[in-house]
Order: structure tokens, then sequence, then C-alpha cells
């Protein structure tokens, strides 16, 4: 009922509406405090990230150049990956079906996680790799 009351106060859902807890994909607690572990290793990497732009930007004028001409500068490349990851993070993606998915923390983590493994796809990439980013699960 309460996923339902939101869906009908918003308008509009976006991805599964299936909240999982005590199933296969987060069978007990222990499962489902996990899961808020993860958003540290997720997030860390993409604000240390945006937090260190203009530095490394500053130190090398050929990356400034770069990202003017690619991106329109440091602020609009800023909003640039928080757009993409605020749009594709949570969108449902990376389950193996929609009703795996979900709506709470497992289906928003499978879709934060299928942002992360598809990050060298992503133009900003090599900004990410000049910034000292080595991956969003440590250093390999």
């Amino acid at each position: 009922r309460i996923i339902y009351t939101a869906r009908k106060k918003v308008g509009y859902w976006i991805g599964s509406s299936v909240v999982h807890l005590g199933d296969h994909n987060v069978p007990n607690g222990f499962i489902f405090i996990d899961k808020y572990t993860q958003v540290s290793r997720i997030l860390s990497p993409i604000c240390i990230t945006l937090r260190r732009l203009e530095e490394v930007v500053a130190e090398k004028p050929g990356l400034k150049k770069y990202v003017d001409d690619t991106f329109g500068g440091c602020d609009e490349l800023r909003m640039t990956v928080l757009c993409d990851f605020f749009r594709h993070g949570f969108d449902g993606s990376g389950a193996d079906n929609f009703f795996d998915a979900g709506s709470c923390i497992d289906g928003r983590l499978t879709s934060a996680w299928n942002w992360c493994s598809l990050i060298h796809k992503k133009p900003y990439y090599p900004i990410f790799q000049m910034t000292g980013f080595a991956s969003f699960d440590g250093q390999f």
C-alpha cells in the first residue's frame, strides 16, 4: 500500500515497484544492512573526482582546454557527471529482470553498481582517471 500511495501522489514511478526483504535478493536484515555499507564505495570516488576537478585542471593547461572544449568547463562537466549518475544510477537497470530491480535499497544499488560498471564507456571517464580514480571497489 505504501508504494501504491506514493506512486499515486507523484503521478509516475521510475523503476520497479517491488520492495525486497526476505526474498532471494535480500534474505535477511544483515544483508539489508550490508547494502547500506556499499553506498560510500560508490559515492566516495565520484565525490573525490568532482572535488578535485578544479585542482587538476588548474595544474594542467591542456586538460583545462580539453574540459572547456569538450564539456564547456568544470561546472558543466560536474553537472554532466551528476545528471548521468542520478538519471541512470537509480533507474532499475542492471538487474536480471524488472522484478529483481526492486524499488528498495537493493534495486537502487543494483542500478548504481551497473552505472559504475559502465563508467569506462562514459566520455568523462578520462577525467576520473586524471583525478586519481582507480575503481569503485578498491585499488587494483
